[in-house]
């Protein structure tokens, strides 16, 4: 009788440790053909998902261990599957915003912007803002609008419409009364202010002038922040993007946060976000409470150094090749930079400052150096935002201080257009600069800056391997030594992006114990023509192992 009862324990303790060591799944994936962004597990063809992350992957065999009478089963017969893109760098409540408000991106006349923004005013009650906008003065030649071109249809509805890079603005004239701006208001610095050959406002603002009629905007309400956050929301999950980095998500006015944790009270928050605080507020941010989890995390800081090279702002140590006394200016002073930097770094918060011209980069690196050398050494990982026109010497810099890169290949192909008019064909050499980067050895991560420029990845992606500006003039690739492989490019939308926001251990790669994020694709990116990614589609996207989007006929 002892003899059984001994083998009685024996037996229950083998099954014990069987079903502890194959756990059931709540969903399992098979038939994939997957990219998995690991170094040491590149490819599988089936994954297994519990409780949101990522039980097992590998071959179906290994799988279906995992296979219970509660696990929902999937067989995805061959298509692609790859880790959720993680885009670095948006505006996530003025882009939902714009997603709500007229859309003069690819307005190229002056009649045409007039036209729409007249009739978005109709469509609106009467004095209610008109904002956002996005146009681009390139596409009808150059000419910079003026107040009057949509004053006749908006004589009571007040508009301030922003240049695409966000770093130009267009105010109508109830805008500017509502304001309290006319011929005798004063420049500000960083900024400057459009007037005529007779001293009037041609609405045109820039930079730091931007504020004097943004800080006269009444807020968001709760419902339109709700309204542009879930628009938001959903723009971005379906082009595959399950993770944000956003750069105003605590900037008065503009912020995300609070919008992003009531959706995440209330179970509807299917985005992770990446928050960040304006850089000159680093002593708020250290005495208030950082929040950490899997949904939304901050601790990171937004600053800036110059302007936006297609609104003559960018900082460079030459002038504009077309305006022989303009080097664009800083929109925060080199002592400023410093102070926040310094003071943040000690906080151990995470800095990220927009640099674009060459200048800015520059004092920027400098600035980065000489905190990393006061502070002692520590992983810091700090951020360049934009990078766009490095000098040649700089470049190994980003190596050496162990500075992120962080960009927005669609900004190539956009500014490409028009880009060496400005700054003439030897800086152009280092423009977009991504295969230099990464050949000393920097860590690139890609971002969209949407509403700047679509928030797909897709034709981000496209972008950085081809270089093929808007235009169609460039068929071959502008500035083509930097063009980069698809690997680098998937990496920077996901291992390096995670690495980017401290996140590398949860998500960025399919691997056992990260979240179950990841999207399914309609080609296999690895096997098609380059030319053709900006046309895949993104079929479904799971957020924590639920799908939280599905394409649709």
């Amino acid at each position: 009788m002892r003899t059984f009862y001994y083998y009685f324990i024996f037996i229950s303790s083998l099954i014990s440790i069987s079903c502890e060591q194959e756990p059931s799944a709540d969903l399992i994936i098979t038939g994939a053909n997957i990219w998995t962004a690991d170094k040491q597990n590149p490819s599988a063809n089936s994954l297994a998902i519990s409780n949101g992350k990522i039980l097992a992957i590998g071959k179906e065999e290994t799988i279906l261990k995992y296979l219970s009478s509660k696990s929902q089963k999937i067989d995805l017969a061959g298509k692609f599957l790859m880790p959720a893109f993680i885009d670095s760098h948006v505006h996530l409540m003025t882009g939902g915003r714009s997603l709500l408000s007229v859309d003069l991106r690819d307005a190229d006349s002056p009649e045409e912007f007039s036209k729409r923004v007249g009739d978005f005013a109709e469509s609106i009650p009467e004095g209610q803002w008109i904002l956002e906008g996005n146009w681009d003065h390139t596409l009808w030649g150059g000419e910079l609008p003026h107040r009057d071109w949509i004053d006749a249809r908006t004589p009571n509805t007040p508009v301030l419409l922003f240049r695409l890079d966000w770093h130009m603005a267009l105010a109508n004239t109830a805008a500017l009364k509502f304001a309290g701006l006319d011929k005798h208001t004063k420049e500000v610095a960083g900024g400057s202010i459009g007037r005529d050959k007779d001293g009037e406002l041609t609405g045109i603002l820039k930079d730091n002038a931007m504020n004097l009629v943004m800080d006269k905007i009444p807020p968001m309400s709760e419902e339109e922040k709700d309204i542009a956050f879930d628009a938001a929301m959903a723009y971005f999950l379906s082009n595959g993007v399950a993770s944000v980095h956003d750069v105003d998500a605590l900037f008065e006015d503009f912020e995300s946060y609070a919008t992003a944790q009531k959706f995440q009270e209330s179970g509807k928050l299917n985005l992770r976000i990446y928050a960040a605080t304006p850089l000159k507020d680093w002593e708020s941010l250290q005495a208030g409470k950082l929040q950490k989890d899997e949904w939304i995390k901050s601790g990171s800081l937004k600053g800036f150094v110059d302007g936006s090279l297609g609104s003559h702002t960018a900082a460079f140590h030459e002038a504009y090749t077309d305006k022989a006394d303009d080097k664009g200016f800083f929109i925060n002073s080199e002592e400023e930079l410093y102070e926040w930097i310094s003071g943040a770094d000690k906080a151990n918060l995470h800095v990220m400052v927009h640099a674009i011209g060459d200048k800015a980069n520059h004092v920027l690196l400098n600035i980065f150096e000489q905190v990393a050398r006061e502070n002692g050494t520590k992983d810091r990982r700090f951020r360049i935002e934009h990078a766009q026109h490095i000098a040649l010497e700089d470049i190994q810099r980003f190596r050496e201080l162990g500075v992120i890169a962080s960009m927005q290949p669609y900004h190539a192909i956009d500014d490409g257009r028009w880009a060496e008019t400005y700054i003439g064909p030897e800086r152009i050499k280092t423009t977009y600069a991504f295969q230099s980067l990464l050949q000393s050895g920097a860590r690139l991560t890609f971002g969209s800056d949407w509403a700047v420029a679509p928030a797909s990845p897709l034709k981000g992606i496209h972008a950085a391997l081809l270089r093929q500006t808007l235009d169609g003039a460039n068929p071959d690739g502008w500035v083509v030594e930097q063009k980069i492989s698809l690997e680098a490019a998937l990496k920077a939308y996901t291992i390096d992006a995670a690495f980017a926001s401290f996140e590398e251990d949860i998500k960025g790669s399919l691997e056992v114990g990260k979240l179950a994020d990841f999207v399914v694709l309609s080609e296999d990116l690895f096997q098609i023509d380059p030319g053709k990614i900006k046309d895949v589609q993104v079929l479904q996207t799971y957020v924590g192992g639920k799908k939280v989007f599905e394409l649709t006929d």
